[in-house]
């Protein structure tokens, strides 16, 4: 009988293998990871792979953070204070202080009622679409008789988290990307067919570090909402835009100059820490801590890794903070005007660090971050699925701890890959 079992198990094993087989035939494996063994003490810390030391072009540390000595000393004290884990999900043990203090300073960075964490953005654009959509139980007051469109180029964790919530088909759309005139197509096409509507984007999308038109989008959404029973909520995860774009690092609802209804973000990326947020009207917030998932069943994030990000968000209203802000700026700016007087096109106009230098050849793209690697760099390629056939691309991410000849060095490797 188990002999039986194992033979039943071999065969659906074997099936895993051909589709593994299949994925690293069209060249877009992920799973070989370089494995970092430490990084250097300099001013651009190098990562140490295979026991050389590599500079890094593709961390989402936009401000350099992650290994700034404040960072480090405040997650040393949290843990020393609250232990190295949560011990349990909130509403079980109770919550860390370190917790509602981040929760509530990241409030006040957006200038919102109040705001949750998660384990990652993941878990929490999960979570809040999902109980935006539906209900958390049957019981629930909250129906699903909403509208619910979509961006076309969101990110894998916005469209799962429509995915989950088992929408019927003829209830959400997908406007085309960046394009506020198709998205005011379709609520005008729906208005008469629903109670409720959600319009959810990227504030940055990360394959190319394009801006949405939030601006335009929130006019659109203003203009319907009084078409719809219970009106339109503007969802925005800016993951890649706070603490990477605005004047004060407050991302692309600073740059439009205006606010989204849910803004959803990440203590993972330019604040250099770990763990996503949410930050919404009060109202929002109490329902969601009453019906998210990841949020009620899942722990928290480390208390280390929260007085980390307590002392992010207290730095980048600081001196430091505003001098990264525009060293990262001046950093891009520079990276892609040497590139351009270089021969090299970008596959987007984009004043993010994100910079994705358009290669064109999935074969060719690969031997180019081969070749970097070679040179001491550490880039991403960036192809087909994720972009288009034909615009793949070397995703070049600029950080604030760059030192102008750790880019003048790269820019110097892409020209002798090009020979």
């Amino acid at each position: 009988m188990y002999n039986n079992s194992l033979m039943a198990r071999k065969a659906f094993f074997d099936l895993l293998q051909k589709e593994i087989e299949r994925i690293d035939g069209v060249k877009t494996s992920k799973r070989h990871e370089r494995i970092i063994e430490g990084f250097t003490k300099d001013p651009s810390p190098k990562a140490i792979i295979n026991g050389k030391q590599v500079s890094i072009f593709n961390s989402n540390d936009y401000l350099g953070l992650r290994h700034n000595p404040k960072l480090k000393e405040a997650e040393s004290e949290a843990s020393e204070k609250f232990g190295a884990g949560p011990g349990a999900v909130r509403f079980i043990s109770g919550s860390l202080k370190i917790h509602r203090d981040l929760e509530k300073k990241i409030a006040a960075f957006h200038k919102r009622d109040d705001g949750m964490i998660f384990s990652s953005a993941f878990a929490a654009n999960m979570a809040v679409l999902f109980c935006l959509i539906v209900g958390q139980s049957k019981d629930s007051v909250v129906d699903n008789d909403v509208l619910v469109l979509s961006d076309a180029l969101n990110h894998r964790s916005i469209i799962d988290g429509i995915r989950i919530a088992n929408h019927p088909k003829e209830k959400k759309g997908i406007f085309e990307h960046m394009n506020p005139d198709d998205l005011s197509r379709l609520l005008e096409q729906e208005k008469t067919k629903h109670k409720r509507a959600i319009v959810v984007t990227d504030g940055v999308f990360s394959m190319l570090g394009e801006f949405q038109k939030l601006k335009a989008i929130r006019e659109v959404v203003d203009k319907y909402d009084k078409e719809y029973e219970m009106g339109i909520l503007l969802v925005v995860d800016d993951a890649h835009g706070v603490g990477a774009c605005g004047q004060t690092g407050r991302g692309v609802e600073e740059v439009e100059g205006v606010q989204s209804d849910v803004l959803i973000g990440t203590f993972g990326k330019a604040f250099g820490a770990d763990g996503g947020y949410v930050v919404a009207n009060q109202t929002i917030i109490d329902y969601l801590r009453e019906s998210a998932a990841t949020y009620i069943y899942s722990n928290p994030f480390a208390p280390g890794t929260a007085g980390a990000a307590v002392k992010s968000l207290e730095l980048i209203d600081q001196q430091e903070g505003k001098d990264l802000l525009k060293r990262v700026a001046a950093n891009t700016k520079y990276f892609k005007e040497q590139m351009k007087a270089s021969g090299f096109t970008f596959a987007a106009d984009s004043s993010h660090p994100i910079q994705p230098v358009l290669i064109g050849d999935p074969v060719k793209t690969r031997e180019l971050v081969d070749f970097l690697f070679s040179k001491d760099f550490l880039v991403t390629n960036i192809s087909y699925p994720v972009v288009p056939k034909g615009a793949d691309e070397i995703r070049v991410q600029l950080s604030a701890s760059h030192q102008k000849e750790d880019i003048d060095y790269l820019i110097q490797g892409f020209i002798e890959s090009s020979k």
